[in-house]
């Protein structure tokens, strides 16, 4: 059986650090309103004139060099973003360009803050049936660009950055201590789609628009779609809570990261959290994670790693990982 190896990892995030101060400042808000309802203290921004783009080059620049490899490795570039630089082409043809890569195929995927588990689950598609043999897969956001920062609901949440893996096609014999993507469950339900949806876009508005929340109902509904997918990965593989080495989760709100593995059953300590440093970079959040966890080992090669994010749409999915 083919398997979706991680080969390589890396990420990137802008310089500029905003803190719950600095928005207190700007809004009305405090450091204790936002620590007590999301868990977050800073986020970043980008720089005028830095672009996804160039947060997802970096990115992908810094996993090429984790996996040993050059952008001549790479047959597949699969890019999530819901904050692409322009409305066509892909950013990650831009991302292609800048890396010198001039073969194979580079495209964008649009699943919001579940973007990269869409985009992991669509890679690993790809190299199973042959469509090349290595993988660049990144989450890239600049959300900073599409935030109305006089709305206190919703411009406390968001952060840019980007992370990126290498997947590489390799033999594995379908158990699962296979390293590689073991399973992959995506759904969506468009039904939920003005719970959190951005206001603006070419063919209704023809402006970029602003990120609007129903922040509750968000909440009421993420929890037991996080368990869905999950539990339908546990069911796929045989496998249980006590058999995750790490739990890395949408790094949305952490009340709800907290809630999703208590109800789950997965120890605290197995959980990786990084939202009080990054807030919510959507598509980037899980990739961030998972980039800070390998780099301070705690991640290590034959862990069993369960990756997770909801977004708008709503969509949400899962994807098993061994490491």
């Amino acid at each position: 059986m083919i398997r979706s190896v991680v080969r390589g990892i890396g990420s990137y995030l802008p310089a500029k650090i905003l803190t719950n101060q600095d928005l207190a400042a700007m809004v009305d808000t405090s450091d204790e309103w936002i620590v007590q309802r999301t868990g977050i203290r800073e986020r970043r921004v980008a720089a005028e004139g830095e672009h996804t783009s160039d947060l997802a080059t970096c990115a992908a620049e810094s996993a090429l060099e984790d996996a040993g490899m050059s952008p001549a490795d790479i047959d597949l570039i699969v890019l999530a973003t819901a904050t692409p630089d322009n409305t066509f082409p892909a950013t990650a043809v831009a991302v292609q360009e800048r890396l010198g890569m001039h073969h194979g195929a580079a495209y964008d995927l649009q699943a919001v803050c579940s973007g990269f588990v869409f985009a992991v689950s669509n890679a690993d598609a790809m190299l199973r049936a042959g469509q090349g043999r290595r993988a660049l897969v990144i989450g890239a956001e600049t959300f900073s660009r599409i935030l109305d920062w006089s709305d206190r609901t919703t411009c406390v949440l968001f952060g840019d950055g980007a992370g990126a893996i290498v997947l590489e096609a390799q033999e594995g014999k379908g158990t699962i201590a296979d390293r590689g993507v073991l399973s992959a469950h995506l759904r969506s339900d468009g039904r939920h789609k003005q719970k959190l949806f951005v206001d603006g876009g070419p063919s209704s508005t023809g402006t970029v628009g602003h990120v609007r929340m129903e922040g509750r109902e968000v909440f009421k509904h993420a929890v037991g779609m996080i368990s869905d997918v999950i539990t339908a990965a546990f069911e796929a593989t045989g496998t249980g809570p006590d058999d995750i080495d790490w739990f890395v989760p949408h790094q949305a709100n952490q009340r709800i990261i907290d809630a999703s593995a208590r109800k789950l059953g997965i120890a605290r300590n197995k959980v990786v959290s990084t939202v009080v440093r990054h807030g919510n970079t959507s598509a980037a959040s899980v990739p961030l994670a998972l980039h800070e966890a390998v780099r301070d080992k705690r991640i290590k090669t034959g862990d069993l790693v369960m990756l997770e994010a909801m977004g708008g749409g709503f969509t949400w999915g899962s994807a098993l990982v061994r490491w």
